[in-house]
């Protein structure tokens, strides 16, 4: 079958790989009709992310129809339409019966990342996201094995398109975590730091459910202009404004937002500095989106972070967090736990996150497509890849 594969820094391939069997009782086959770039689909095409070898196969937002089923899965069946999570979870480990899917004890093989980790088990295992995370192959491809079965795929109703419910595999339960952690309600103020994908779906699911304001910053005006329609958000572009903080401190009668989401995770642009640090592995990563969403909540508010970080960062203002009374949510999503309420959410019109999609392309043209959205060409919000 072809498959998109990593070669190295920069470069991806489409190769012909092996079909994928059955190797367990509670696997099924999928055939893929719809998977999709992810943002931090380009943490690892830019190797940024440890763990990715050659050859393996990318890609963690996917949905097809079932060709194949284990005499273990009962869940769903040859000929079902399905979205599949990214995060691979057992359902019956501590984490997952408290419905914590991503720490799910059981799926992942592959070492910690935790620099302090201890004896503490890894995380739940994901598709197409480094050995450090069980090393299973993607989604950027004709077929896929997914593992587990019974837990992670939901079926879809012939009712509605590829495209609107593709994103349930990640970037819309992420978005919509962010803000359910954050604490957004009927009246919230928030801000959210990186209008990517899931800055996006951060800024919808914030609106359907009632924030009153919501701020957004980054580095690309189309993408704030696409904000400031689709979303009513004000924005603040990074470029143009040295402190976004404090200008929405100041629209907020000098008090900050009630929440703040930090959408951009490791690779935020920082200063010179922190560039310099980083290559000389000094610290993990660039910390200004995140102290910029600490500085823009007010005291007792929250900050969620879906954006994905690794190891650490220098100038963490943990005195502020504290004087602030600030709350901190970080993490994976537990993206079976929000799946069908947001599928729900789709149907009935609430939400629509397929109005992101700006480019359609064959799985053919997936190198073109990793160049298009990595350099932020065209215009490119999300684009999309069909076998």
């Amino acid at each position: 079958m072809k498959a998109l594969t990593y070669q190295g820094a920069n470069d991806v391939r489409l190769d012909n790989v092996p079909d994928p069997l059955l190797l367990a009782d509670d696997d099924l086959i999928l055939r893929v009709t719809a998977t999709a770039i992810c943002g931090s689909d380009l943490h690892l095409y830019r190797g940024k992310v440890p763990g990715l070898m050659e050859g393996d196969v990318l890609g963690h937002e996917f949905m097809g129809v079932v060709e194949e089923v284990g005499p273990a899965v009962d869940a769903v069946s040859v000929g079902d339409r399905v979205v599949v999570p990214f995060t691979i979870s057992c359902g019956d480990c501590f984490f997952c019966e408290k419905a914590e899917y991503a720490a799910c004890e059981a799926t992942n093989p592959g070492p910690t990342l935790l620099v302090n980790g201890k004896h503490l088990r890894p995380g739940a295992g994901m598709f197409g996201y480094t050995h450090a995370y069980g090393g299973y192959a993607g989604g950027q491809a004709e077929y896929v094995r997914v593992p587990k079965a019974n837990v992670g795929p939901l079926k879809i109703p012939d009712v509605l398109a590829d495209e609107q419910v593709l994103f349930l595999s990640d970037i819309l339960p992420t978005g919509y975590q962010a803000v359910v952690d954050a604490g957004v309600g009927p009246g919230s103020t928030v801000a959210i730091f990186g209008a990517g994908p899931v800055g996006c779906m951060a800024a919808e699911c914030a609106r359907m459910l009632g924030a009153s304001r919501v701020f957004m910053i980054d580095h690309h005006a189309y993408r704030l202009a696409y904000a400031e329609r689709a979303y009513g958000a004000e924005t603040f572009n990074f470029d143009e404004v040295d402190d976004p903080a404090r200008e929405i401190v100041a629209a907020t009668q000098d008090r900050g937002v009630d929440c703040a989401v930090d959408a951009v995770g490791f690779e935020a642009k920082g200063s010179a500095l922190e560039t310099m640090l980083t290559s000389l592995k000094l610290e993990s990563a660039s910390g200004h989106a995140f102290r910029q969403a600490i500085a823009a909540t007010r005291r007792a508010g929250t900050v969620s972070v879906p954006g994905v970080y690794a190891g650490f960062i220098h100038g963490f203002l943990l005195g502020d967090v504290f004087d602030k009374g600030l709350t901190l949510r970080f993490g994976q999503t537990h993206v079976q736990r929000h799946m069908p309420y947001l599928l729900d959410c789709i149907g009935n019109g609430k939400l629509k996150p397929d109005a992101l999609i700006t480019h359609r392309m064959r799985l053919g043209q997936a190198v073109e497509a990793y160049r298009i959205f990595d350099q932020r060409l065209e215009d490119c919000r999300k684009v999309i890849l069909t076998p």
